[in-house]
C-alpha cells in the first residue's frame, strides 16, 4: 500500500503547474512570433497579445487539471488575471534591481526571476485563486 505524503503531493501539484506554464509559454511565443514574423505587428504589441493568450492557456488548465477548482470563472478569472498582473509587476523591478542594479547577466537574471515567480504564482493560485 502507497503511502501518502502532504509533501509530494504538493511537489506533484507544483510539477503539473510548471509543464502547464511550458504550454503557456509556448502559446506566448508561437502568438508573439507569428505576428511579428507573418504578420509584420510591432513586438510589443505581439508580446502582450502573446501574453494575454499564454495566460488564458495557463487559466484553463490549471483550473481544470492542476488545481481541479470548481470556483466560478466570474470569481477565478478575476483573481488569475490579478496573480498575473502581479507577477508582470514583481518580474520589471525585480529584473532592474538584478540587471540595471547589480548588473547580473539578463538571462541568468531572467532564470531567478522566473524561478521565484513560479512559486509565487503557484502559491497564489493554490491559496487564493483556486481554493475551493
Amino acid at each position: 500500500r502507497a503511502v501518502s505524503l502532504p509533501g509530494l503531493a504538493l511537489f506533484r501539484q507544483f510539477v503539473g503547474f510548471a509543464a502547464v506554464g511550458a504550454f503557456g509559454l509556448t502559446a506566448h511565443y508561437a502568438v508573439l512570433t507569428a505576428a511579428v514574423e507573418l504578420a509584420g505587428a510591432d513586438p510589443v504589441a505581439a508580446s502582450v497579445a502573446g501574453f494575454l493568450v499564454g495566460a488564458l492557456v495557463n487559466y484553463g488548465l490549471n483550473r481544470r487539471l492542476v488545481f481541479r477548482s470548481t470556483r466560478a470563472h466570474r470569481t477565478a478569472g478575476p483573481r488569475f488575471f490579478a496573480v498575473a498582473g502581479s507577477g508582470l509587476v514583481l518580474n520589471a523591478i525585480l529584473m532592474a534591481v538584478l540587471v540595471d542594479w547589480l548588473g547580473v547577466y539578463y538571462l541568468a537574471a531572467q532564470v531567478l526571476v522566473t524561478g521565484g515567480l513560479t512559486v509565487w504564482h503557484f502559491a497564489l493560485n493554490k491559496y487564493w485563486t483556486f481554493r475551493a
